[in-house]
């Protein structure tokens, strides 16, 4: 196990690994008190060499490692690597490409919604993970040989792994559909939040258009706050403060201090004042220029019934070709179908269709039925449903009512 320190150790093991088709990457860092997360390890290991590399050291210059990660000829091998790709594209601006997620394949491969690291290797390779060191300060210096071992088998056993899912995805001719799947981890977008898109981040609570104006502009502001002084979101101001402050938007020093979500001076600080500077701005858009409010999703009447078979058939789906069901489609996929046909999505296109789409459309047209055999659920192909046709309504002649004798005595005395 080789603790790498210098840019020229870094740039001779990259060298050697891009001579190889793949190499396993990992990464260890801290982000509870920063926005960005902050690198302090990383591990690779290819069929010959594995290596840590410590990125605090001084003077070390990562750019060998980001050309190894931009380097087509070598497919970069991660698990469950969202954060491990968004460090690498936060600080190196690139995406790794061509690249490898062994959970998002160990799904596909019929192994579950998200399976742990250790889990995955304890089932593909029979090997136990030491999970002591797991909650490591990884920022301290020195870290122990202990640390060390348990972050180089992150990425030493994910060889054995990669290997293990390579073969089961090719014997069941899978491996377009890993491909698929790694849309969203090869998307810059995943890893970026632009301020102006901030606020589809929080469950709305608001219904007013001028209150969906204010909460726009305080989660855009709180956005650029957070990144350019690369701090949490909620040291800028919490969730709680942006809705009371999106309904109350109070308009001078005193109404923001009469709230209750903000801290005591805050309307003397300069965060203070931006905020009232935001709610004026608010106050004066005039009131054809406000945005809509989104509503949510109202679904055709019965659909739900719908949506509730759909459940049934996922799982069985799931279970009879080894995916997760996640992977092949999601509530909000089986809400969008109990609409609409045509629904834009996933589950309908492509092997997701096959294994799942046209079966669910059948079931909400009445021509696929589920029933159950012994213990387990099955499907049945069905006539479609004839509905009766409906009767005109017969035209009775209504008998006229009989006179109310006391009513008659009473106009007759009242006519008098």
């Amino acid at each position: 196990m080789k603790t790498i320190t210098t840019t020229a150790e870094l740039a001779d093991a990259c060298t050697q690994f891009a001579a190889h088709p793949y190499v396993t990457v990992d990464t260890e860092f801290l982000r509870e008190t920063t926005y960005w997360p902050k690198l302090c390890l990383i591990q690779m290991a290819g069929p010959d060499l594995s290596v840590i590399v410590d990125p605090l050291a001084d003077g070390i210059d990562l750019a060998p490692f980001f050309a190894l990660m931009a380097d087509e000829s070598v497919t970069k091998v991660f698990h469950a690597g969202r954060q491990d790709i968004e460090i690498i594209y936060h600080l190196g601006n690139l995406i790794p490409a061509p690249m490898f997620d062994s959970q998002v394949a160990a799904m596909v491969c019929g192994f579950g919604d998200s399976i742990s690291y250790d889990q995955l290797v304890l089932r593909l390779t029979g090997n136990r993970i030491d999970k002591s060191s797991r909650f490591t300060d990884w920022s301290r210096r020195p870290l122990t040989d202990k640390q060390l071992t348990y972050a180089m088998a992150d990425v030493t056993h994910l060889r054995d792994v990669y290997h293990a899912l390579r073969a089961n995805l090719d014997e069941q001719q899978r491996s377009e559909w890993v491909q698929e799947e790694m849309e969203i981890l090869t998307s810059p977008e995943t890893y970026y939040t632009e301020p102006v898109n901030a606020w589809k981040r929080m469950k709305l609570r608001i219904r007013k258009p001028r209150e969906f104006a204010a909460l726009k502009k305080l989660a855009a502001w709180r956005e650029k706050e957070a990144q350019s002084r690369n701090v949490p979101r909620n040291r800028i101001l919490k969730d709680e403060a942006i809705f009371e402050l999106a309904i109350q938007q109070p308009q001078s020093p005193d109404a923001l201090a009469a709230l209750r979500s903000v801290s005591k001076g805050y309307e003397r600080s300069k965060s203070g004042v931006d905020l009232l500077e935001l709610m004026q701005e608010v106050a004066k858009i005039p009131n054809e220029d406000l945005p809509e409010v989104p509503r949510g999703k109202v679904q055709p009447e019965g659909s739900g019934a719908a949506v509730d078979l759909m459940k049934v058939l996922l799982k069985l789906t799931s279970e009879k070709h080894g995916v997760a069901a996640k992977v092949i489609a999601t509530v909000d996929d089986l809400e969008k179908i109990a609409s609409d046909d045509e629904a834009d999505i996933p589950a309908l296109k492509g092997w997701r269709r096959e294994l799942f789409g046209q079966h669910a459309l059948l079931i909400k047209k009445g021509e696929l039925a589920l029933r159950l055999e012994g213990k387990k659920v099955a499907t049945i192909e069905c006539e479609p449903p004839v509905l009766p046709e409906k009767k005109p309504a017969s035209k009775r002649r209504r008998k006229p009512k009989k006179p109310d004798p006391i009513q008659q005595e009473a106009a007759a005395q009242k006519a008098e």
